[in-house]
């Protein structure tokens, strides 16, 4: 993945709750999207789908190395909701 800084005003920390998954974040500046991991942003990615499918494949190849991982989608009020989950969702994803 190409990557490109979102900006220091998103930070991953703080939207994720600590927990046992690596977590990969799926954020939305003005008219395009990031994925955001490990400190790193990536993108940018022209819809939310685009990003998605790259932060599901992303996770799904470090899962099955033994991670536990999950995509998360940050939305615009902040709020986190879980877009999906190694070992729970279906790969590839139904999108």
């Amino acid at each position: 993945m190409p990557r490109l800084h979102a900006g220091d005003h998103v930070r991953g920390a703080s939207f994720a709750p600590s927990g046992p998954r690596t977590r990969y974040l799926v954020v939305r500046q003005e008219d395009v999207w990031f994925i955001k991991f490990n400190d790193d942003e990536y993108g940018p990615y022209q819809s939310e789908r685009e990003a998605m499918l790259f932060a599901i494949d992303a996770a799904h190849k470090l899962g099955e190395q033994g991670e536990e991982t999950q995509v998360l989608q940050v939305e615009e009020d902040g709020k986190v909701r879980p877009a999906w989950t190694h070992g729970l969702d279906p790969y590839p994803p139904r999108l």
